[in-house]
């Protein structure tokens, strides 16, 4: 269920999924399929792991790539679950073969190229 919010999106996002909901900071995104796509993996992620241990994991993942990045956005951007989201948001067809757990095959943290 997608709901628009620009006040539960945080700065900077542009979208936050919290199962079973994904929150956009505009309407015109509920349009934006890549977007979507990218959301609906972390569904399926969070629905894998049972929804709390997946913002546990997502946390701690984070607070990891804080320390080993020491850049909030390359830290986000090498959390494993959304390397995956990332790395498949195009391929809309994507959940039709994904594996269960397929984010496991992005634990392992590569140096990702900041956008400037």
């Amino acid at each position: 269920m997608i709901f628009i919010s620009k006040y539960l999106v945080p700065k900077g996002y542009l979208g936050v999924t919290c199962y079973p909901f994904v929150f956009l900071k505009t309407k015109e995104l509920k349009l934006d399929s890549v977007l979507i796509n990218h959301e609906n993996i972390h569904l399926r992620q969070q629905i894998e792991i049972l929804v709390i241990p997946f913002y546990f994991i997502y946390g701690v993942e984070f607070v990891i790539r804080l320390i080993q990045y020491k850049n909030w956005r390359a830290a986000y951007r090498n959390i494993s679950f959304e390397r995956e989201a990332y790395a498949h948001e195009t391929q809309l067809d994507y959940l039709k073969q994904r594996k269960f757990w397929s984010f496991l095959k992005y634990l392992r943290p590569n140096e990702f190229q900041l956008k400037t």
